[in-house]
């Protein structure tokens, strides 16, 4: 059963910088595909990035060029740089991954964490 446990979350000034990181266990085959995403108070889930078994990345036009998706293998973890945040990257951030789909579209992803808070003051 895959395990995603997710920690780097907190609190920054807007242009500040924070990263967050997806510990990955409990796994026979490594997922196809590990993601961020991310959900604030009554809004819906939406992918923040992607990565795949290739190393191809895919990320949410409102973060290019201010995050980046990145992952160590030998260390089963997914990480998320994050710089340049601004209040509306305030939400809960969820690592998530899946064996078939690599998607921006939560409800392609199979295996989640329990999330982490990001929380930007103006």
């Amino acid at each position: 059963q895959v395990q995603l446990v997710e920690s780097g979350g907190g609190s920054v000034q807007a242009g500040g910088s924070l990263r967050l990181s997806c510990a990955l266990s409990g796994y026979t085959y490594r997922p196809f595909c590990m993601g961020w995403f991310r959900q604030a108070p009554g809004k819906e889930r939406e992918g923040v990035a992607t990565i795949d078994s290739g190393d191809s990345t895919r990320y949410v036009d409102s973060v290019k060029g201010r995050f980046t998706i990145s992952k160590d293998n030998a260390k089963n973890t997914l990480y998320l740089q994050m710089n340049s945040l601004k209040p509306e990257d305030t939400a809960m951030y969820y690592c998530a991954a899946d064996y078939i789909y690599c998607s921006m579209n939560p409800r392609h992803m199979h295996y989640w964490g329990q999330g982490t808070q990001v929380t930007v003051s103006s």
